[in-house]
């Protein structure tokens, strides 16, 4: 453990607790505890508010059922539920720290975090390909596009996620943990949980950098491969307005992806990698906490139909 940081009184707690994980989050910053509770909690109040307003209005509005956004409404949810497994928690390590977690509690969030980052990486691509369809391909767009075939990739990005997530999480919690159960981070997660195993996790690791490559460098590729087919049609095209639009209805979700997978892909492809956990806990939070609450503020801001459908909806609210 390097000099500079020092483990508070309780990460070394043992006896009655010493079966018990207890998160470290932010703290090497206990002064600020107070104001990022404000902070966080907002964000999350915010995160919940907005998607869950985003599933309401592509859920109730008429206006609003293209495929583009039932895959929004469906990312909306993904967000939702990867918000509720890590925000309560990071709440309570930051207002009560040195509280301890159950080896079955942490194991459950980590197998939930997999299975979101995994469900929305899938997601995401889905989108990216519904907007190649819808801008290189509009005349066969609708046949291809069935609202059958929307359930199916829904489904199948949700759970895709799930055996991915089982596999790695029954494997990380068969190695043994020694000593102190302190974990620098604010959330369970490989990284920190891997330097608290006091056994060879080479092969470990090396399956883990595999399924990041397969779940987030893959899908992430066939997203840059669309985008690349995309800006060339929409280049071949003669009308300015035509262009526009077009690029558009792509703006928000590469805005999206281009945040996701940035900081998706710096913390789970080298998992044991020379960065602080202190610098880990910040870039960890880009995806976890910034990137749920931006979602619902770039769809929206940028999407005409979706602004449109909010004041249609609050209209007839209104009346009733």
């Amino acid at each position: 453990m390097p000099p500079s940081w020092a483990a508070p009184p309780w990460a070394n707690q043992s006896s009655a607790r010493e079966l018990e994980f207890v998160l470290l989050g932010f703290a090497h910053v206990p002064s600020l505890r107070p104001m990022l509770s404000v902070l966080f909690l907002a964000a999350f109040l915010l995160t919940l508010l907005g998607n869950t307003l985003i599933v309401l209005l592509t859920s109730l509005d008429p206006g609003l059922r293209a495929p583009m956004y039932f895959f929004l409404r469906h990312l909306a949810l993904v967000e939702i539920c990867f918000s509720l497994d890590v925000a309560p928690r990071l709440l309570v390590t930051l207002l009560r720290p040195g509280r301890g977690m159950s080896p079955t509690s942490c194991a459950l969030q980590l197998l939930l975090v997999l299975s979101c980052v995994t469900s929305e990486c899938f997601l995401l691509t889905v989108m990216a390909w519904d907007r190649f369809l819808a801008i290189c391909r509009p005349l066969r767009y609708g046949a291809i596009m069935t609202s059958r075939l929307c359930h199916l990739l829904a489904t199948t990005c949700w759970l895709a996620g799930i055996p991915v997530a089982l596999v790695f999480t029954i494997w990380l919690f068969n190695f043994p943990f020694c000593g102190p159960r302190g974990i620098r981070h604010f959330f369970c997660d490989i990284a920190p949980l891997l330097s608290l195993v006091c056994a060879d996790t080479r092969v470990f690791e090396a399956n883990v950098f595999v399924a990041t490559v397969l779940v987030i460098m893959v899908p992430f590729c066939l997203i840059a491969t669309s985008y690349v087919m995309i800006l060339t049609a929409v280049l071949r095209m003669p009308s300015a307005f035509g262009r526009h639009k077009a690029l558009s209805t792509c703006a928000s979700h590469l805005i999206v992806v281009i945040l996701f997978y940035g900081t998706t892909g710096v913390i789970h492809l080298r998992p044991k990698a020379s960065y602080s956990p202190e610098s880990k806990q910040v870039v960890s939070l880009s995806y976890t906490m910034v990137t749920p609450m931006l979602n619902p503020l770039i769809y929206s801001l940028r999407n005409k139909e979706v602004k449109a459908a909010f004041g249609r909806v609050c209209c007839q609210g209104s009346r009733l």
